[in-house]
């Protein structure tokens, strides 16, 4: 049974207090839990996303278990939006299992039915279930965030052609590459600048030059310097993950789900027309918790976020003119998207900055230097180091 949407004068627009979210948690948790109850990685998760984003903190070590009928009722007086939100963490909690039970998928899909929510990672979470891995990758971009995507887009990624899809190349588009190079010439402290570090840094490509990264993707790059994250896997998680969050249209959502399906549980083979499946990276090593904390701190920060330039309280960060804001102050352009700082929490528990010891892979500094050498120069990393 569907629970309606509610009427202008019956919406709950405040925060939720801490009843609400003890009891939404306590749904989700029994809505994502497989036969044996929450994995450790999934209650960190949990544990982590509530109080970041309510400020209300939970506890999933024991629990009483609830009814989808009963989750759905709790969320009753909530908008569409609200809605959307609390199912994208329920699949959130649910795609870090591998394998993933198709009882679990199936409840998230009532969830959603229940609440009116037309959510397209359901269906990808029910693939991953089904083992169909192929026609989930298809469904990423038949429901995801670049499902609409048009030749039209690249005017921001400054493209000399037009690309076909969202995630294509461009390797020969030398003015591409010229306006890349040209942000080294800006002044230190600016958002330009550090871009143009971080990729002599690490021997990146500039976009426009063989082995570079698609347009599109490059534009998350920026969100590295802007948002003082590392380039490690775990740092392009907790990159996406505020991506995701600060994008209203919900679609944004599957960003987030594509780098978890890659660098958590491999679902996903490639993405974004570069990344690679790398396993275990919020579970690995003993990093669970530190990552549930790393992921959550990221969503936070990206929910606070909007433009102050323009009034909206959505910020898509890849379909930014980051040309145009590349002169500007790093911290001007924080305060212009209301980007706060990171909580002392996630900074304790590894998220490094692009400068800063674990903000860089070993192989980023064997290819920077091996760069710097080919261009005869000195090699400098800006404080950057694998530990």
């Amino acid at each position: 049974m569907v629970v309606p949407l509610p009427g202008p004068g019956e919406v709950k627009l405040t925060r939720p207090d801490a009843a609400e979210v003890t009891a939404t948690a306590r749904g989700i948790a029994s809505v994502v839990a497989p036969a044996g109850g929450l994995t450790d990685l999934q209650r960190m998760l949990l544990e982590a996303l509530f109080p970041a984003m309510t400020e209300h903190r939970v506890d999933l070590s024991h629990y009483e278990p609830m009814r989808v009928d009963e989750l759905a009722e709790v969320l009753r007086p909530r908008n569409l939006a609200f809605r959307t939100r609390g199912v994208q963490v329920a699949l959130l909690a649910a795609l870090v299992l591998r394998p993933l039970p198709a009882d679990v998928a199936a409840r998230i899909g009532v969830l959603a039915q229940m609440l009116g929510v037309d959510e397209g990672m359901v269906e990808v979470a029910q693939r991953f279930a089904a083992g169909s891995l192929g026609l989930a990758a298809i469904d990423f971009e038949r429901n995801g965030y670049t499902a609409d995507w048009h030749p039209d887009d690249r005017h921001e990624l400054h493209t000399s052609h037009e690309l076909a899809s969202a995630w294509d190349l461009a390797v020969h588009d030398p003015p591409l590459a010229e306006r890349w190079a040209a942000l080294g010439s800006l002044p230190a402290g600016t958002l330009g600048h550090g871009v143009w570090r971080l990729y002599r840094a690490r021997g990146f490509a500039f976009p426009g030059l063989p082995g570079s990264a698609p347009p599109l993707l490059a534009q998350h790059d920026w969100l590295h310097v802007l948002g003082d994250y590392g380039t490690r896997v775990e740092s392009e998680v907790e990159v996406f993950a505020l991506i995701a969050r600060a994008n209203d249209d919900m679609r944004a959502f599957s960003l987030l789900a594509m780098v978890v399906s890659l660098f958590e549980t491999g679902y996903l083979r490639t993405g974004a027309g570069l990344f690679q499946a790398d396993l275990g990276h919020l579970s690995g090593h003993s990093a669970g918790h530190a990552m549930a904390l790393r992921l959550a701190d990221a969503m936070r920060r990206g929910a606070w976020c909007q433009d102050r330039e323009t009034g909206s309280d959505s910020v898509d960060f890849l379909r930014q003119d980051w040309f145009a804001l590349a002169p500007l102050p790093l911290d001007e352009v924080r305060a212009r998207f209301n980007l706060r700082p990171k909580s002392p929490e996630a900074i304790a528990a590894g998220s490094a900055g692009p400068w800063a010891p674990g903000g860089i892979t070993p192989f980023q500094l064997k290819t920077g230097r091996a760069m710097a050498a080919d261009d005869e120069r000195e090699y400098a990393s800006y404080g950057a180091s694998p530990d």
